[in-house]
This record gives structure tokens, sequence and C-alpha cells, in this order.
């Protein structure tokens, strides 16, 4: 039997997002549903994305040996695919029994009804082990729907030479100090050169810095736009500013020819980055400048402590009703230990979401990836409702006409909020004929 979506999630989502070449996969998922049902209580499937499916595949090996009878089967799901994937899965009815989800899609699953909660089988002192703002992104309406595997948040890359070049000898730890080593980085490189690279099409930057203005970039519940707020029009404020004065280039991502050759060309000398470039700049930046690249936490509005940043990664959820909840949720214990989490840090460069994992030598010897240790315990999740990632969107079309200087940023703000609104009526229409829950 097919999935259909409730009246209540079919509002929220967006079922055009299932696109007609995903609808024509239709008659192969009726076929896998019909494989799922014949599968035994002891064969698992598991969906990974990327590197992590390839990196599953041989964490698996261990599982089954300590679980003999337990078969695992492993679909490897390309990022750019597993969305599509995931959601004509679940109107397939051909969900697998454990998946990974990237920490913004857990409210969109939730709304669907497709994740099994947790709290039940992982009580709250069994969660200590975990970055509070990361596990944060799991928990919708005081309920636990995942298990954080690995984590992702932005920070600062920059040149130290070109920093300490311009008479700066650490990294700046506050807004004002931020902008200052800025513009003496601008003024001594000159023409053709910037101090930071923001590319437009990149809003986390900016969310970053209205979480640590204290922005709630939602309000009433999440159910109206709250970017005309005082605290979000300061980070906002601050992030033109480093366009209207020449220290940020009006770039989008297609306007850059190479990051890490601008890098090393010292085109720029700040990027706020994940994770992911650790091993990229390790590996794409000449033998030369090894030594020359650092990371650092972001900068707080008044440098007192790390500034705040996103809490993002993915993580693993069970399937809502599969016939081998048990063992599916045996094998997210699993792959969620520490040993496992560093066993996938080894492999994919993917951050482990568990604090007691960065004793490991590996990461604790290691002073670009202690920055990012530092700023875990200083992050937060972006609003946890499915529309999320289309209010990102429009994010970014809106502070880009303020760049160019298409709009005033008080008209931008004012029209952002005005299609965040828009979006989120049919939100409100179902709060309020459910009595105003959330």
């Amino acid at each position: 039997m097919r999935r259909k979506l409730s009246s209540s999630a079919g509002a929220l989502i967006d079922c055009r997002r299932v696109t007609a070449r995903a609808l024509a996969c239709s008659a192969a998922l009726l076929l896998l549903a019909c494989s799922a049902a014949r599968r035994s209580d002891r064969d698992l499937e598991l969906w990974a994305m990327g590197s992590e499916g390839e990196a599953a595949r041989r964490l698996v090996a261990e599982f089954e040996r300590r679980e003999p009878g337990l078969h695992v089967s492993v679909q490897q799901i390309p990022w750019s695919a597993a969305h599509e994937k995931l959601l004509t899965a679940y109107v397939g009815d051909a969900m697998p029994d454990v998946f990974q989800l990237g920490s913004t899609w857990v409210p969109e699953f939730v709304a669907l009804g497709a994740l099994e909660p947790l709290d039940e089988r992982w009580p709250a002192g069994a969660r200590e082990d975990f970055f509070p703002g990361i596990l944060d992104a799991d928990e919708i309406d005081g309920q636990l729907f995942g298990v954080p595997w690995y984590v992702d948040t932005r920070l600062l890359f920059y040149r130290r030479d070109l920093l300490e070049g311009a008479g700066v000898r650490e990294a700046p730890r506050s807004w004002d100090a931020w902008r200052a080593a800025m513009a003496r980085v601008k003024a001594r490189a000159g023409a053709g050169t910037f101090a930071i690279l923001l590319p437009m099409s990149e809003w986390e930057p900016l969310v970053a810095l209205a979480m640590e203005s204290g922005a709630g970039l939602l309000r009433e519940g999440d159910r109206y736009g709250d970017f005309e707020a005082p605290a979000f029009r300061e980070a906002f404020d601050f992030y033109l500013a480093l366009f209207r004065e020449g220290l940020a280039p009006k770039a989008g991502a297609t306007q850059i020819a190479n990051l890490y050759q601008d890098f090393a060309a010292g085109f720029f000398t700040f990027y706020v980055s994940g994770p992911w470039n650790l091993g990229e700049f390790a590996r794409r930046l000449p033998a030369g400048l090894q030594a020359a690249w650092a990371t650092a936490p972001m900068p707080s509005r008044a440098g007192e402590g790390p500034g705040v940043s996103l809490a993002g990664g993915a993580s693993l959820a069970v399937l809502r009703g599969t016939p081998r909840t048990e063992a599916a949720w045996r094998l997210v214990e699993f792959l969620a230990e520490p040993a496992q989490q560093l066993a996938l840090y080894r492999e994919t460069g993917d951050l482990p979401a568990r604090p007691s994992a960065w004793t490991d030598p590996a990461l604790a010897n290691d002073p670009r990836a202690r920055a990012f240790r530092v700023q875990l315990d200083h992050v937060r999740p972006t609003p946890k409702i499915p529309e999320w990632e289309r209010i990102a969107d429009k994010l970014s079309r809106w502070s880009e006409a303020a760049i160019r200087g298409q709009l005033a940023p008080a008209e931008a703000l004012a029209r952002l909020d005005a299609e965040v609104d828009a979006l989120l009526a049919k939100r409100r229409a179902l709060q309020d004929s459910a009595g105003g829950a959330p």
C-alpha cells in the first residue's frame, strides 16, 4: 500500500518538490516496497549519502559481527538526489529501516510522520555525550527524532601570514576587531584584492551573524518572518558594510573562478566555511602555504567568547512503523558510538558529534580542528520547520538585492518578511485550525 501524505503534512510540504522525474520512479519504488515487505526481521536496509554511504558499507561489517544473524544492506545515494529520493520512497512505501538525514531535513520528515520518536529508546542521560546545540536540531516539539552522526558548522578560515603582514597578530574575537583587521588587510593588499570572500548565494554567514546578534529569524512560533527586527537589522548592517566598504567582492558562487587558487593567490584573507574545507585546503593549497592558513571560531558581537554559528551535519533516523525497529535502533546506536564516529572521520573528514571522540589525538592535536571543537559549544539550529530551506533561498535573494544597491536595506528586509509571511500562510492556517498548536 502506497503511503499518502496527511492533509497537514501535505500543506506543509510542497509536493511539487517531488518532480516528474521522481514520479517516473514510482513503478520501481513499488517493486522496492514489495521487496521490503519480503525482507525478514533480520535484514536491515540503510541509506546513506555520498562518501558516508561508502564508509557505512565498511562500518556495518563490525555491526554484523557483533549481531550474528543480522544483515545490513547499504544503499549509497548522491547528496544531489537524496532529498527527492527519500520523499519519493516515502510516498511509494519503500523507505529503508535506517537513513541519514541532513539536519535541516528533520522537521520535514517529522511533518510527514516518517520518523520514529526515539525518547523512550534513548533516555536523556544517554544524550549527555553529544553537543547540545547539535542535538537540539533533532528535537521537534519536545520529542527527539534523530541521533547526530556527524557535525557541521561554520567558522573562519584565514591566511595567517597576510593577517600578520597587516600587523594583526591573532584572529579577531569581536566584530569591531574583525572589521578593523579586514580594513588593514585590504589597505595593505591594494586594488583588485579583498579582505573576505562572502559569496552572495551562501546565506549561512549572514544567519550566523544574525544568531550572534540575538535574532530569532522567525516570530510567534515560527509563524511569521522577523527579519525587520532590530537584532537582525544590526547583523544585516554589519554584513552589508563589508560589501559597501569594498572588503568583500560582490560575487556569486559562479563568479568565483577557483576558491583554492584565489585563496592561495591572496585574493582574499578570510572565508567563512565548514569542516569539509579542512581536507580540501590541505590537498589543494601549495605545499609552501600549508603553514600559512588557520581556522578560528566566529568572532562575537562584543568580543566576549566565541560568536554563535549554525548547528548542522547529519543524523541517523529510524523509519516509523518498520517491523525491524529494535534491530534498526541497535544499528543507529552502533553507528553513533564514539569509535564509529572516529572511523567515519578518518574515512571522510566528517567531525564527530560526541565530545568524547575529540580526545582522540587525530583531533586533539590538530589546531585547525580544535577551532571547530570550540565552535561546537556555541551553535544554534536554524528554525525547525519544513519551510526553512525555501526561506533561506529568499534570504539570499533579498540580501543580494541590498548588496547590489537595487533596494535600500529596510526595503529588502520588508519584502523578505512579506514573502516569508506568505510562504508560512498555510502553516498558520493549519495551526489556527488546530487551536493554535505549533
